[in-house]
């Protein structure tokens, strides 16, 4: 891309150059505090890390943040306002309004002079760049409790190419990150179907086995369905004497953490082998909790609620677990990697089976009630063995989707960062 004809030195260390004929002015020249109250007839607003300033009506996912039922100290933003959230600005949790509506009060609205395009403003205001400043403008210890503050913000230097400059690069950079947005849209599509080929792929091997042509009967158990004749349907408590789980230590107590003891909770497992934990404990609290048993190398871990709920892992080493863990160990003549992606396999009946609302919960005593098919200990260690050479494949091809992903989100941010600061003219 082509550079601007001349540059000067923007006196911004973070900025480095800018184009010559940019103007140049402190926020709070160009931008006022806004804290307009009592409009609780508006349309509720909210800011979002990857969407920037969008109506609460539009959000279809779980909301975090609780909309209080006195609405008079929220705040008005009418459209072209500049939204910042006090607490997640320096994450990029601000935008441009395209809309009018009220905010809480934890959020700062800035009314900004027409020297902005607000479309182009969108870009500046969101861009990387800016937003590692507004973590230099806020206060707080660490970054969990940090809030801006316009005391600290008002002095931020900003450079702006005129309107018409500004009109131009808005548009240039709606076709790119448009073209960018749907090239990873398009990559998170295939990385879906990779999966649930995956998922079918485990499915099928572990319910009806390699060969294709091999006679089948009823499985008795009604979500399984048929299975392959010679195979055996078993209580999980007859290939499993020893099904446990774990607890929590009191995590107010550091005599309790950081050991020498593997402590694995449910965000450790990912569907894979389990090689090390997030965090640890110490032989104080296996003594002080009888709960806390330490399992072998080889013993699978089932999450039974949570946002991992069903996922699984295959122990590489020995560990203890929180509650949320069902851990099966002690086999009984049975190849554990087969047991490994059994569950996998059966994961979406799973998780049918768990109960609750907001946290759905599958019970130690539902999994200790399964049935599931079995085939002899040879075929068990054929199907594992085809799965590993098949999943390997198919994790690959994910994973350099996955890359592909990065790069694309890399180079937009990359784009609109030297475009926004004049290091390449559109």
């Amino acid at each position: 891309m082509r550079r601007y004809e001349s540059y000067k030195d923007s006196g911004v260390e973070w900025l480095g150059e800018v184009p010559s004929h940019w103007e140049s002015f402190p926020l709070f020249v160009q931008a006022k505090i806004s804290s307009i109250t009592n409009h609780i007839d508006k349309e509720l607003l909210s800011v979002y890390l990857d969407r920037g300033v969008v109506k609460f009506s539009d959000v279809d996912e779980k909301r975090t943040n609780v909309t209080s039922l006195d609405l008079s100290k929220y705040q008005l933003v009418r459209k072209g306002n500049l939204v910042l959230n006090n607490q997640q600005a320096w994450r990029g949790s601000v935008g441009i309004s395209n809309y009018e509506g009220i905010v809480s009060p934890a959020y700062l609205i800035l009314e900004l002079s027409n020297k902005f395009d607000p479309h182009y403003a969108n870009y500046l205001f969101r861009n990387g760049s800016m937003v590692s400043h507004y973590l230099i403008a806020s206060k707080g210890v660490g970054t969990i409790q940090r809030n801006l503050y316009w005391g600290n913000l008002r002095r931020t230097p900003i450079f702006i190419p005129p309107l018409s400059e500004q009109q131009k690069i808005a548009q240039f950079l709606d076709d790119k990150t448009a073209k960018i947005d749907q090239a990873v849209d398009l990559a998170e599509k295939q990385i879906a179907l990779l999966k649930e080929h995956k998922q079918i792929l485990i499915q099928n091997a572990v319910t009806r086995g390699l060969n294709p042509d091999v006679p089948l009967k009823d499985s008795g158990v009604e979500w399984i369905g048929q299975v392959p004749e010679h195979w055996e349907v078993k209580k999980i408590t007859h290939i499993f004497p020893n099904i446990g789980s774990g607890t929590t230590p009191n995590s107010s107590d550091p005599s309790f953490y950081e050991g020498n003891i593997n402590w694995l909770q449910t965000g450790d497992l990912t569907d894979g082998y389990i090689y090390k934990t997030s965090k640890t404990i110490t032989h104080k609290a296996l003594q002080a909790y009888s709960t806390l048993k330490i399992y072998p190398k080889n013993s699978l871990v089932i999450a039974m609620y949570g946002a991992t709920i069903g996922k699984v892992g295959l122990l590489q080493s020995e560990t203890t677990t929180n509650q949320a863990c069902c851990v099966l160990s002690a086999a009984l003549n049975i190849e554990m990697k087969y047991i490994f992606y059994l569950f996998q396999g059966i994961k979406e009946s799973l998780v049918a089976m768990s109960y609750g609302g907001g946290q759905p919960n599958i019970s130690q005593e539902k999994i200790k009630s399964l049935k599931l098919p079995f085939p002899n200990a040879s075929e068990q260690e054929q199907i594992a063995d085809y799965l590993d050479k098949q999943t390997a494949k198919i994790d690959q091809a994910i994973a350099l989707k996955t890359a592909h992903i990065e790069k694309l989100k890399e180079y937009k941010s990359v784009l609109i960062n030297d475009v926004v600061t004049g290091k390449v003219r559109v």
